[in-house]
């Protein structure tokens, strides 16, 4: 099984005959080795598996030092390689935007080449979408939608989440529509994540994973600002804990 502690959300995956037999995902909350333990126990309920039938627990993720219970612990980016390229053996290169930071990731057959990590600002991640769709008083889920309604994505220049919340509120003020500023956002984030992509050297196969992967308005904005066509797994959260689930040491 592997367990990936993020810092908003907590995904665990067992695989079983190399596939995956069962996955769970839940919010982090404040104890990161007690969100472990339960989704450890959930998936092992759901899918009617003992404890003695499990080889080994592999953590990662932001809290993966806190879970006490794991045989070993791997580094969210190597897991995410591994996860991706089992899912997408093609793929030359990750974005992952998450929570509280956002990763790209170069990879040749599931090994790290390269990567890029923004984890000193909330802004290009989750949390930044999360503060200013409160601005919008929007669910951080219709932000997408919203975006794809739009004719004039409103321009933002901050990228600090708390002058984000400011300008959100002034553009609002001048008459800017919720979609025009929604794709704004979306927009801001895109041109700064597609400048680590660049600095990366990823051009083509380009997988993005993460929560904020499920936001159809991310995805097409990423997409505009680095001109490649990006894969999406069915469930973009869970790569980093199945990689951790096919995690050997060597």
């Amino acid at each position: 099984m592997g367990i990936d502690a993020g810092a908003a959300t907590t995904k665990a995956v067992i695989l079983r005959d190399n596939e995956i037999a069962g996955y769970r995902i839940r919010s982090t909350g404040f104890d990161f080795l007690h969100t472990a333990e339960s989704i450890y126990r959930n998936v092992l309920e759901d899918t009617e598996l003992r404890e003695k039938d499990v080889e080994r627990v592999v953590a990662t993720g932001y809290g993966r030092k806190s879970i006490q219970f794991a045989d070993t612990a791997v580094s969210e980016i190597t897991a995410h390689a591994k996860g991706v390229q089992y899912l997408f053996p093609e793929v030359m290169g990750i974005i992952d935007i998450g929570g509280q930071d956002s990763k790209v990731i170069a990879v040749e057959q599931g090994r790290v080449v390269d990567f890029l990590m923004n984890d000193k600002c909330a802004a290009g991640t989750g949390k930044f979408l999360e503060y200013t769709a409160k601005a919008l008083e929007v669910s951080i889920e219709a932000l997408g939608s919203l975006a794809l309604a739009s004719k004039r994505p409103a321009g933002i220049s901050s990228m600090c989440t708390v002058f984000a919340e400011s300008e959100v509120i002034s553009l609002r003020a001048r008459g800017s529509t919720k979609e025009d500023v929604a794709a704004g956002l979306l927009e801001s984030i895109a041109q700064r994540v597609s400048v680590m992509v660049k600095q990366v050297g990823l051009k083509e196969n380009i997988a993005f994973v993460g929560g904020v992967a499920k936001n159809a308005g991310m995805k097409a904005a990423l997409e505009r600002e680095s001109g490649v066509t990006l894969f999406v797994p069915s469930e973009p959260q869970i790569t980093g804990a199945l990689g951790g689930s096919l995690y050997r040491q060597t």
